[in-house]
């Protein structure tokens, strides 16, 4: 390739810098390099199925932010990130002909039918106007050429089989060097400003003081996030033993947002862990990260050996599930209002600040898909919508599972909503913060309010059916935690004596990256 030639690196899930292969590879074979950022405007439309907004105003905040602050980044570097509103295809194709000098386009493959399309849409355009293409695969921990299986439809259904298999027979690559300065834009190319909330169609979303994740999009909030929970605060050697907390910003890594955006490397996380553990400790809490890291691999995977079954009704099993379609079920789930505190304070939590903890994320998937038996894609597409870590195949692999039509060796996987609550809010200080109308029960009483007397009821100015609702369903086994079956005047909820119960390596399955399109580290 010519020096003089210049190469447009178009940029999706990858803002970042620091171990970018895309931007790296530029750097090597281009005299003038454009970093380009489309927002797409199929990104703000409706969900395929049932039509609900496709990117909330969380996760687009979130985007705004990392987007300004890659372009800080690059100027600093003597680049620019160049911004444009229209489809990628388009824009590319215009800057080709703008150019006229555009040698390579350059990006990181990606894994799902939208995100498919745009790269068959720009090699389409590339050809068209004779312009060389070169893909990079960079999303993952391990690289896609460096698993030890001969091709991908011999990935593992079972994560524990894909786990092992990777640790013993793969390694992970290196991170790239991050340059000192990057080669400059074309002259007289417009940078392009970066589109408000308003410009797209949206709001503003409001902060919430109690959010556990009150942090801001980009690389530089990232490799800070990274600093403080490793080296600041040794908080990642606790890891294992927090990171199904509900409160405050500590109890899990809180990565997710970040790498789902591409703002920080899973290979840069993982030699940091290296790094931690040779000069501080090596425990099962730094080893968890990894686990969970590879967890968000193996979900990638899963959606290249098995594409758009993962967002069909019969998922990736084919299993015909006669699931309902009952909008006032729904609607009282998603908007926090189902009766069962502990569903409604997670459901609260994400409607308000676009997260939730992975624990939680688990327990209002299991309420949705087992106990109230809704078709599992309303609950993948409310995710996508407000969720700031959504990722595509996290998110869809994990409905799936939670679903029991996905990646799962057990068969009728069931949470318990009063046992989890017991065991991970036992004083109720979780659903208190989010459902204050609850917020005068004392102690565990607050997950149960129907099992509550008249009088106990009135003495904390509750009145089921007016100042919160009655459960719109109940569960046989959760009469196992109370010394009387609801509807009776018994006492608080029983709780097991000793530590709390601690879920089994597969009942966890999942990234604290994100439950999700995205899990939550």
């Amino acid at each position: 390739m010519s020096a003089s030639r210049t190469v447009i690196c178009l940029l999706r899930n990858d803002l970042r810098l620091h171990d970018n292969e895309v931007l790296h590879w530029a750097q090597r074979n281009a005299e003038r390099i454009v970093p380009l950022y489309c927002f797409d405007p199929r990104h703000y439309v409706g969900t395929y199925n049932f039509n609900l907004p496709k990117t909330g105003p969380f996760r687009l905040r979130f985007l705004l932010e990392s987007v300004r602050d890659l372009r800080n980044t690059l100027l600093s570097k003597g680049s620019n990130l160049v911004v444009r509103k229209g489809k990628p295809e388009e824009v590319v194709a215009d800057l080709i002909k703008q150019l006229g000098s555009v040698s390579s386009v350059a990006f990181h493959e990606e894994v799902a039918s939208e995100e498919l399309n745009v790269e068959k849409k720009v090699k389409e355009v590339c050809a068209q106007l004779n312009v060389k293409v070169h893909t990079c695969w960079g999303s993952t921990l391990f690289h896609r050429e460096d698993l030890p299986f001969h091709h991908i439809s011999r990935l593992p259904d079972v994560y524990t089989e894909f786990r092992k298999a990777v640790e013993s027979q793969s390694r992970v690559r290196p991170v790239l060097l991050t340059p000192e300065r990057l080669n400059p834009l074309p002259l007289g190319l417009e940078e392009g400003a970066i589109p408000t909330a308003e410009d797209l169609q949206q709001t503003e979303p409001v902060t919430d003081p109690r959010s556990a994740f009150p942090c801001t999009g980009g690389e530089s909030s990232a490799l800070a996030r990274l600093k403080h929970y490793f080296w600041d605060t040794d908080a990642v050697a606790t890891y294992k033993e927090t990171r199904n907390g509900l409160i405050g910003v500590d109890y899990s890594t809180k990565f997710s947002p970040w790498l789902a955006l591409g703002c920080i490397s899973p290979r840069y996380i993982y030699h940091q862990i290296k790094k931690y553990e040779r000069e501080r400790t090596a425990n099962q809490s730094t080893y968890w990260v990894i686990f969970e890291l590879l967890w968000r691999d193996y979900f990638k995977f899963v959606g290249i050996k098995y594409g758009n079954k993962m967002f069909q009704v019969k998922g990736l099993q084919g299993k015909s599930v006669p699931w309902k379609m009952d909008t006032k079920l729904f609607d009282a789930w998603k908007e926090g209002r189902t009766g069962v505190p502990f569903v409604d304070a997670n459901m609260r939590e994400l409607a308000l600040t676009g997260f939730m903890s992975n624990r939680g994320r688990q327990n209002v998937a299991s309420f949705l898909t087992k106990d109230l038996g809704l078709d599992w894609r309303l609950g993948a597409e409310w995710f996508e919508y407000l969720l700031i870590d959504h990722d595509v195949c996290s998110n869809y692999g994990n409905w799936l599972y939670s679903a029991g039509i996905g990646n799962d060796p057990r068969e009728n996987r069931k949470f318990n909503m009063i046992k989890q609550a017991l065991d991970y809010d036992n004083n109720g200080e979780y659903v208190r913060r989010w459902v204050p109308e609850l917020g005068t029960i004392r102690g565990a009483d607050i997950h149960t309010p129907w099992n509550l007397s008249s009088a106990a009821l009135s003495h904390s100015g509750v009145s089921l059916g007016e100042t919160y609702p009655n459960p719109i369903v109940t569960a046989p086994e959760w009469s196992r935690h109370f010394s009387k079956k609801p509807g009776g005047a018994g006492p608080s909820p029983r709780r097991k004596k000793g530590p709390s119960h601690t879920p089994k390596q597969h009942r966890d399955k999942g990234i604290d990256f994100y439950f999700s399109r995205s899990k939550n580290l």
